[in-house]
């Protein structure tokens, strides 16, 4: 057996999934809540025409007006944007609207590090000695309620666009764009860049499709739900995105090696971190450069600034990683993961969290330590059922400034309040069933090797763009691998091969490389994860990225005759462990080793059986076996002296012996067996373990080394002799535990697990 990671909930618990490519679709657009043919059409095919007009939004005429009196008037207008990336692509939305409308205006991205998340005072007093008149939000601004009154004081009309949750009251500014302020709007989920571009489209008097290409970005990267409107402006700005005219894009596309078709992985695990990247470590002006430049070269030299920067990054976030998993007590399965160190870099830390929650499933926070004022500062991460913003909001006297909402949250805090935090939120965590404490994984369906084709997958990406409240379907599948390995520079990946008639398909599982060692052969494998169509050299392969797997039944793993195996490897827990054998030195480095009369009296829970001899009597090991039903059973039986590939004595050999004692009348075993070696070209335990034999059967008496016949001895078979039989029950134990096939041997183990 092999334990899944994490919990499978299956869509269809009772096993009554489609199997037809048309069945597999409808199946998941049904769990989608699409099952009316009109509904499920709009779904498929996403309609520009179904967007929402920016003119339900409410304050969208005022506005325009104040817009138009300000290019009228040559007044200077700011954009106040954000360094991620839906901040990015919302700031150079706005610029290129406003650039095609003839306007004085400029951008201004805050620093992360020096000034923070959205609006600040230093930062519109230098607007105001700008002479700015206008200041337009986006991505940000619903909660500076301070930031915006200090602007209606300079004078400067502030502007607000976001998609932020409202927390009661709304800022006095000149304008809110905002979809939950409008109630004719009737999608509420638009990203910052959503919003933007509903502005930019009120402004031009059209609908500007030249710039979805950067609504797909930020709306993508931005991770909100990918239906409804954003589900068009993603699917629509994807395929702009493949054939944009932003040169800043097409040269970045090209650092990411994206050629053709754009899809939502392109911009969620390439183009997306990638800008991120810029603000996460320098100021994201940089970003929003690349995106306005119209100049090829200036592009290509921003692009290689970012690919740094980006390489930075992932520097960071695999060091930091590496130093907190070191600092993590395991002990506490069931508490929460709060780290700090001094010289972690702010802009990553949110990473590391995200990181070190997907392999240990447990609320984490990633703080860095400034020792000058002893303050702990950086990001948390959570999983599904612990609600960080809840959790820390009821202590918010604890935190310096805290922000966030269910899964994501960032903070400051003084160090000396660490503890009394973990403290509450360890009580808290501790409320939870501890079935929230293990990751779900929703699997859509179960299908089998023979379900699975390219036309199938290619029904399957019509569901596509995938993302929040439309994830990637997770299927099932359960087989026997035709083979497995080990990939990747350090072996640290799986790559397991089925056959579908002479067609391969494979399944990759990035970080699984160690699983290796706990996959039997010829034995049936389940996993979930995500099907996609592998493109390499001109040959497309079918192909499953592995979310996770398991093996439901007991694993027989054959080591016999292998050389330089260290079944100490093989050892998941010594505990749990049955090591059967001679005790020996050979045995010491592999923990305590039992003999069979020892094993069969063990009391303990048994994981793992493994032998290391072959037992005296096939009733003990199967005593063993049934008794303990273990998970794995190894096999690495030391033969030194092979009884089964030893030819057995005839009774012609037997009846030769007889008369060769009976002509010398008195046989001394010192030279008589010499002697019969040579005759015979018999080895020497092959005629003591004769001469055994008659003794056992009594045909001979042995007195001190010479060996006379017992006179009128009892007529009695060879097979009466124990002696005779142990040596052939021996052999035959040999036989069917050392040298019969994997098959074979599996079977036998099998037939004790089932009585």
């Amino acid at each position: 057996m092999l334990e899944s990671r994490a919990r499978w909930a299956f869509v269809n618990p009772s096993g009554e999934d489609k199997q037809s490519e048309e069945d597999v679709l409808r199946q998941l657009l049904s769990q989608r809540g699409l099952q009316e043919e009109d509904e499920i059409k709009r779904f498929l095919s996403p309609n520009l025409k179904d967007l929402v007009s920016p003119k339900n939004l409410v304050g969208i005429d005022k506005v325009q007006n104040r817009i138009k009196n300000a290019i009228k008037n040559k007044e200077k207008i700011l954009i106040y944007g954000d360094y991620d990336a839906d901040g990015v692509t919302s700031t150079a939305l706005l610029l290129k609207t406003f650039q095609e409308l003839g306007a004085l205006c400029d951008f201004y991205i805050p620093n992360r590090f020096l000034e923070g998340y959205g609006l600040n005072k230093e930062a519109i007093q230098s607007a105001k000695e700008s002479e700015v008149k206008v200041i337009i939000t986006v991505d940000n601004g619903i909660a500076s309620f301070e930031e915006i009154s200090f602007a209606k004081e300079l004078g400067i009309d502030v502007i607000i666009t976001d998609h932020h949750d409202i927390q009661g009251k709304v800022p006095d500014a000149f304008a809110i764009i905002h979809t939950e302020l409008s109630p004719a709007y009737s999608f509420k989920f638009l990203a910052g860049v959503g919003i933007a571009f509903k502005l930019a489209e009120a402004l031009l008097g059209y609908f500007p499709k030249h710039l979805l290409d950067l609504v797909a970005i930020g709306t993508i990267a931005d991770l909100v739900p990918l239906i409804g409107e954003n589900r068009i402006l993603a699917y629509h700005g994807l395929k702009e995105l493949s054939v944009t005219n932003n040169i800043g894009l097409s040269i970045l596309k090209q650092q990411c090696s994206i050629i053709g078709t754009v899809t939502e992985e392109d911009v969620g695990f390439r183009i997306g971190p990638r800008i991120n990247a810029v603000g996460r470590l320098e100021n994201a002006s940089l970003a929003v450069e690349l995106l306005m430049s119209d100049d090829t070269q200036e592009a290509k030299d921003i692009v290689e600034e970012i690919e740094s920067l980006n390489s930075k990054r992932q520097e960071l976030v695999h060091s930091i990683v590496e130093e907190a998993e070191e600092l993590i007590d395991h002990s506490g399965k069931n508490e929460i993961i709060f780290l700090s160190g001094k010289n972690w870099h702010e802009g990553v830390l949110g990473i590391v969290a995200s990181r070190l929650v997907q392999k240990y499933y447990r609320p984490t926070f990633i703080l860095s330590l400034d020792e000058s004022t002893n303050t702990l500062k950086g990001s948390a991460r959570s999983i599904e059922d612990f609600h960080l913003f809840d959790h820390c909001i009821d202590v918010k006297y604890l935190f310096t400034s805290f922000g966030g909402h269910s899964q994501a949250a960032g903070m400051t805090l003084p160090a000396e309040n660490e503890e009394e935090l973990i403290k509450h939120l360890n009580k808290r965590l501790a409320q939870l069933p501890e079935e929230s404490l293990q990751e779900k994984i929703v699997v859509s369906q179960s299908l089998e090797i023979n379900t699975l084709s390219k036309r199938l997958i290619h029904e399957i990406y019509k569901l596509a763009p995938f993302g929040m409240e439309n994830p990637k379907p997770i299927f099932h599948l359960k087989a026997i691998p035709k083979e497995i390995n080990q990939i990747g520079r350090d072996q640290s990946h799986l790559k397991i091969q089925y056959m579908k008639g002479s067609e391969r398909i494979e399944s990759l599982g990035f970080s699984y490389g160690h699983f290796m060692k706990d996959i039997a052969p010829q034995t049936p494998l389940s996993i979930v994860g995500e099907l996609n169509i592998n493109e390499w050299n001109g040959f497309e392969t079918i192909q499953m990225i592995i979310r996770d797997m398991k093996i439901e039944e007991w694993q027989l793993f054959d080591h016999r005759g292998k050389q330089n195996i260290d079944i100490s490897h093989y050892i998941r827990n010594p505990d749990q462990c049955l090591l059967v054998g001679n005790p020996g030195e050979q045995f010491n480095h592999l923990g305590k080793v039992y003999d069979y009369n020892e094993a069969l009296d063990f009391q303990g829970k048994v994981m793992q059986l493994i032998l290391l001899e072959l037992p005296d009597d096939l009733k003990d090991l199967e005593s063993i076996v049934k008794t303990h039903k273990p998970e794995q059973i190894h096999v690495k039986f030391q033969v030194e002296k092979s009884l089964y590939l030893q030819a057995f004595p005839s009774r012609d050999d037997f009846k030769w012996l007889y008369g060769f004692i009976h002509r010398t009348k008195t046989f001394d075993v010192k030279e008589g067996i010499p002697e019969i070696m040579q005759l015979k070209k018999w080895s020497k335990d092959w005629v003591i373990f004769m001469l055994h034999v008659f003794n056992d059967l009594n045909f001979i008496v042995n007195e001190e080394g010479i060996i006379k016949l017992t006179e009128n001895p009892d007529k009695r078979d060879l097979f009466d002799s124990k002696v005779y039989q142990d040596r052939q029950e021996k052999a035959e134990i040999e036989k069917l535990l050392n040298y019969t096939n994997y098959k074979q041997l599996k079977q036998l183990f099998t037939s004790w697990y089932s009585e």
